[in-house]
């Protein structure tokens, strides 16, 4: 549709891409201008950290509060003790509270680089559902809740209809899930005023049953909006590399690491990318995604470069950068390169150089270690590697030992 937004929130969401569906855009806009919008997303705790897909929604988070909206982060304590079926092909193993708890811990660190939290009208909230879903009353939660839904209608959602129609399985517990997501907006709207949940278009259907139920329990006016679930140009998804999950602490993925994977952007994404996760003018970023040949390399470093300051700071992406170059253009090892440590007592009769390129994390697993290989496509000091049984014993350690794979993934070994 054709709407010309009068808030500022509004017209970000929709001239920088991140709007792929909203309840009622009139009426939420029209909220949004006369004074501060309280907003949440959900993040379940499956793991210790967020990944890159994740990215899009903290950004939205962010733009709402510089906006002048109040940015609710959602974690689902709760939750996450059933796991989403959305769009799943079997279920998720089930975690304890330690270990949801551990998850959460982590998972904070994202987002301090982004918004800022606080007690002020604007300042950013963290909520945890398992306040209010670790105490529910069953009998109680299905007389005063579950009366609200519809089994057929639950159903029809594609998120569920796309499971039953392969016939996997989707147990009672997963199909509560819908239910609890619902009744999160229910608490969030009754405890914070909260009047607006976003995410990722996946969750569209649990969006549409919590303000269906806030709505017939409490009649307030609440709205949902989505963005477009991102995949790269060549049908990728967001959040993943050839390595594994792209993480956003710094202590599972390293900040150049980080940068790296921003830097190898296909050409086609950059202009949208910039968009996204940048907060350069939109001029700039249609017109560095324009850039064609290498030109559009110099693009590539500065979408790099603004994203891993956002998340790590100014520091962190001038010192990836300048350790590319010197790795690329001249060469080097790079002193901010990921290091892989291995004691003496490892190397014995040596060890692997599979090993050490799936320590190193520059391959999935031991296969794709030993097909690059054979490729020719795996570098040790910049000489390639032809013999898939190398063994490095501590003469290959005296100085750190450079490991490469393709021309832009790079990793040290040195001797503890």
């Amino acid at each position: 549709m054709t709407y010309h937004p009068k808030s500022e929130f509004m017209s970000v969401m929709m001239t920088r891409g991140f709007l792929a569906d909203c309840t009622d855009y009139q009426a939420l806009d029209e909220a949004l201008v006369k004074g501060v919008v309280p907003a949440y997303i959900g993040f379940d705790a499956t793991a210790k950290s967020l990944h890159v897909g994740s990215l899009i929604q903290i950004m939205m988070l962010r733009w709402l509060q510089k906006c002048g909206g109040k940015p609710i982060v959602l974690m689902g304590g709760g939750t996450t003790k059933v796991g989403d079926p959305s769009f799943r092909a079997e279920e998720r193993p089930l975690l304890t509270s330690a270990q949801i708890d551990a998850n959460i811990a982590g998972i904070k660190q994202a987002f301090a680089p982004y918004v800022h939290f606080g007690e002020g009208p604007n300042d950013a909230i963290m909520v945890n559902n398992a306040e209010w879903l670790d105490g529910l009353n069953y009998l109680d939660f299905l007389r005063d809740i579950g009366r609200h839904f519809s089994v057929n209608r639950m159903l029809s959602f594609e998120s569920v209809k796309s499971r039953l129609d392969r016939e996997q399985s989707l147990s009672f517990l997963e199909f509560n899930y819908m239910i609890l997501q619902a009744y999160d907006f229910l608490e969030i709207n009754r405890r914070y005023g909260c009047i607006l949940q976003m995410g990722g278009s996946d969750q569209w259907g649990n969006i549409i049953n919590g303000i269906d139920l806030t709505r017939r329990v409490l009649d307030h006016d609440i709205y949902g909006l989505t963005s477009p679930l991102l995949t790269t140009s060549d049908g990728k998804k967001m959040g993943k590399s050839a390595s594994g999950a792209v993480w956003l602490n710094g202590d599972m993925l390293s900040p150049y690491e980080f940068w790296q994977f921003w830097r190898n952007t296909t050409d086609a994404d950059v202009g949208r990318f910039l968009k996204l996760y940048t907060e350069l003018p939109l001029a700039d970023c249609d017109r560095l995604g324009a850039l064609q040949g290498s030109e559009i390399n110099a693009a590539k470093i500065i979408l790099a470069n603004q994203v891993t300051a956002l998340l790590h700071g100014p520091e962190a992406a001038t010192t990836a950068e300048a350790t590319a170059r010197e790795v690329f253009e001249r060469g080097g090892v790079g002193d901010d390169l990921p290091t892989v440590t291995v004691s003496t007592e490892e190397l014995g009769e040596g060890i692997s150089i599979v090993q050490l390129i799936l320590r190193a994390g520059l391959a999935g697993s031991g296969k794709d270690a030993k097909r690059l290989i054979l490729e020719g496509g795996a570098k040790m000091n910049d000489e390639i590697v032809t013999d898939a049984g190398l063994r490095i014993g501590a003469g290959h350690l005296a100085e750190p030992l450079k490991l490469t794979v393709g021309k832009k993934r790079h990793a040290l070994v040195v001797l503890a």
